[in-house]
């Protein structure tokens, strides 16, 4: 069988190649890459991020990335987002006073965790929906977080589907807390998924996380 073709999005952040390795290394054929026609026709997209979120929101639309990340959700084509992946999925987010706007493709914002240590960095567990696909054998895994912000506050307790492209989907959320603030460690909708903490970081549990994905992408 042949191996599920990941397009990894190039837009300049950063831990890209690890990323890169990690995936394949989960049994994916990987090509870092912003060109539109690959990335339209690959298996699964890869969106890394690392640093604030407005200027990773800056880049992916330099490269096109946010048309890119919304035409294959229209196509009901598999994404994945890691970091601040995940956070600009959102609607907005505030960093370091600078307040910008997400991909809008989910509801919530993104904000400072109300916790006294930040950044939250090292190992934690997760909260995982029975439902999850994503974290099917890693219920009771810890994974390697580095992060300051997340989705800690969002409506009744859920996050909705905004894009219309998600229209019906329902919105799986495996959480997590850091001294008492309790924030979105994961999500998936339909061909959406996403996570805050680094799998490629993340050795054992990070390795068959990413599987999982590559593996639904058969």
């Amino acid at each position: 069988m042949n191996s599920p073709v990941v397009a990894v999005l190039a837009y300049g952040s950063g831990n890209v190649h690890s990323a890169v390795k990690a995936l394949q290394a989960a049994g994916a054929e990987v090509r870092l890459t912003a060109d539109p026609k690959f990335i339209a026709t690959a298996d699964g997209l890869f969106v890394p991020g690392v640093g604030a979120f407005d200027a990773v929101m800056q880049q992916l639309t330099a490269v096109n990335g946010v048309a890119a990340i919304n035409e294959r959700l229209a196509d009901g084509k598999p994404v994945m987002g890691i970091c601040v992946g995940q956070q600009i999925l959102f609607e907005s987010g505030t960093e370091r006073q600078v307040h910008s706007a997400g991909l809008g493709i989910l509801s919530g914002s993104v904000a400072a965790l109300p916790a006294k240590t930040l950044p939250h960095m090292g190992w934690n567990t997760v909260a995982v929906d029975p439902r999850s696909t994503l974290f099917a054998g890693l219920a009771d895994e810890a994974f390697y977080f580095v992060h300051s912000n997340a989705v800690s506050s969002y409506e009744n307790g859920g996050v909705r589907a905004l894009s219309p492209a998600l229209a019906g989907e329902e919105v799986l959320l495996t959480t997590a807390e850091h001294e008492g603030a309790k924030f979105i460690a994961a999500v998936e909708c339909g061909p959406l998924s996403a996570t805050q903490f680094h799998p490629e970081k993340s050795g054992s549990a990070g390795l068959k996380l990413l599987s999982n994905w590559i593996n639904s992408l058969r």
